[in-house]
């Protein structure tokens, strides 16, 4: 496996992983369940982790791509915001220690580190959609903004598929 191959298969846990960890604090937190809370906080925790893995094979995985011919300009966009995406998630994850921290003490502000942790999650989920798509461009050009396909369209060839039935 080289830096690419590792970059590809480590950034889906932080951005799938984060929609998991909302989904059980919301409930947690709903249900006043601390088990579950302290759950979202450990895969909060594990985003952190595996973000900071993307990030020191995405170096690697930069230089590879450029070598196919791919534009530094596209990969430098995506590079600035998985820069701000990982700060946010610094943020979770020391907010997610200082939450698990403070239910294992049973402290009075360990209600409040909940919320404060779902709106940075909210926050990095919001960012994750975004350094995703700017990663996912990179090789997959479908799924650029202006992006022009032989000035065909797929009505048209599906009009001339069903026009060669009859």
């Amino acid at each position: 496996m080289n830096q690419a191959h590792l970059h590809m298969v480590f950034n889906h846990f932080p951005i799938i992983g984060l929609f998991f960890g909302i989904g059980i604090l919301a409930y947690g937190i709903f249900k006043k369940q601390t088990v579950l809370v302290n759950t979202a906080y450990v895969i909060f925790i594990f985003c952190m982790i595996m973000a900071k893995a993307t990030m020191m094979t995405g170096e690697g995985a930069e230089e590879i791509v450029e070598e196919l011919g791919i534009s530094h300009d596209i990969i430098h966009e995506h590079e600035e915001i998985a820069e701000t995406f990982m700060k946010v998630l610094y943020a979770l994850g020391i907010l997610s220690i200082a939450g698990l921290v403070t239910n294992l003490k049973n402290h009075a502000k360990a209600a409040l580190i909940s919320y404060v942790v779902f709106v940075f999650a909210i926050g990095s989920a919001v960012l994750s959609k975004y350094v995703g798509t700017s990663g996912g461009e990179i090789r997959h050009t479908e799924i650029r903004e202006n992006v022009s396909v032989n000035n065909t369209s797929v009505e048209t060839e599906e009009a001339e598929t069903h026009d060669d039935d009859h």
